[in-house]
């Protein structure tokens, strides 16, 4: 797939194995290609949401109030796979 915009910036969040393993399996649930295509899918929703209808951006307050929001669904997110595989188990 050709990349229209070429990506040169980068980020790294480290991951428990248990979320790498959730995260992984979100991918494989979803169809993302990578999870790093899942969190960059992610990231750019999220901002889409947080800007105002009017085109003002938020405050940096107010970006942090929402990752938090964000990393708490994630968090509940990982849980829940978890779960699941627990459940799935013999």
């Amino acid at each position: 797939m050709t990349v229209l915009k070429p990506r040169s910036r980068m980020i790294s969040v480290r991951l428990s194995e248990e979320e790498y393993s959730s995260f992984k399996h979100l991918c494989s649930e979803i169809g993302a290609r990578s999870i790093s295509d899942l969190a960059r899918e992610s990231m750019c929703a999220l901002l889409k949401n947080l800007n105002h209808e009017d085109g003002r951006s938020i405050s940096r307050g107010e970006f942090r109030v929402h990752m938090k929001k964000l990393d708490r669904k994630l968090e509940r997110l990982a849980a829940r796979i978890k779960a699941s595989k627990t459940e799935n188990q013999p």
